[in-house]
C-alpha cells in the first residue's frame, strides 16, 4: 500500500479523521469511498463538503473512489458545498441513498480533515454498521479496485438538491 496510515487512529469514534498531511492524505478519501460502496452495496451515493479549500481535493478523490469500487457502478451525486442537514435532505430526495460529508477544521497551523459516512436512512455509520469493516479493509490493503471501465460509475453534479433548501 502506498502511503499507509494508522487506520486505528484515523478511523474511530464514528468518523474518519486526522491531521493533514501527517495522519491523513487525499488517497484515504478514495480508499474510504471504495470500501464504503462495497460494504453498503451502494449503487448510488450523495457526497457533500464544506467550503474549506483543503476539503475540495478530498471530495474529488472520494467521488473517484466511489465510482471505481469493483463492479458496483456507483452513481455519485456530488452536492458541492453543503452542511449535514442539506446532505441528509438530498439523500432522502434521491430515494434514500447513503452519503458522506467531508469537512476541514483549522486549529492553529493544523488542519483536521473529517469524513462522516451515513447509511441510506441518514444515520451515521458506526463501528458496528461499517466503520470497523472499512478500517479492516484499509489496514489489510483490501481496498476495492475497479473490475473494468464498463463497471465504473459516474459523478453527476447535483447542486440543485442543495439549492432547493
Amino acid at each position: 500500500m502506498l502511503n499507509p496510515i494508522d487506520s486505528d487512529a484515523v478511523i474511530r469514534d464514528g468518523r474518519i479523521s486526522g491531521a493533514f498531511p501527517d495522519e491523513i492524505h487525499e488517497g484515504v478519501a478514495w480508499w474510504v469511498a471504495a470500501c464504503f460502496v462495497v460494504i453498503s452495496q451502494a449503487r448510488q451515493l450523495a457526497v457533500a463538503h464544506d467550503e474549506h479549500p483543503a476539503t475540495a481535493e478530498f471530495h474529488q478523490r472520494f467521488c473517484r473512489g466511489a465510482i471505481n469500487a469493483e463492479h458496483w457502478g456507483c452513481q455519485v451525486s456530488s452536492l458541492g458545498t453543503a452542511d449535514e442537514a442539506q446532505l441528509l435532505y438530498a439523500m432522502k430526495e434521491l430515494g434514500g441513498v447513503p452519503g458522506a460529508l467531508l469537512t476541514t477544521t483549522d486549529s492553529g497551523d493544523r488542519q483536521t480533515i473529517t469524513i462522516r459516512l451515513y447509511d441510506a436512512d441518514g444515520r451515521p455509520v458506526t463501528e458496528e454498521t461499517g466503520l470497523a469493516r472499512v478500517r479492516r479493509m484499509i489496514a489489510s490493503d483490501r481496498v476495492p479496485i475497479p473490475v473494468n471501465d464498463q463497471a465504473k460509475g459516474n459523478v453527476t453534479e447535483r447542486r440543485d438538491l442543495v439549492e432547493a433548501l
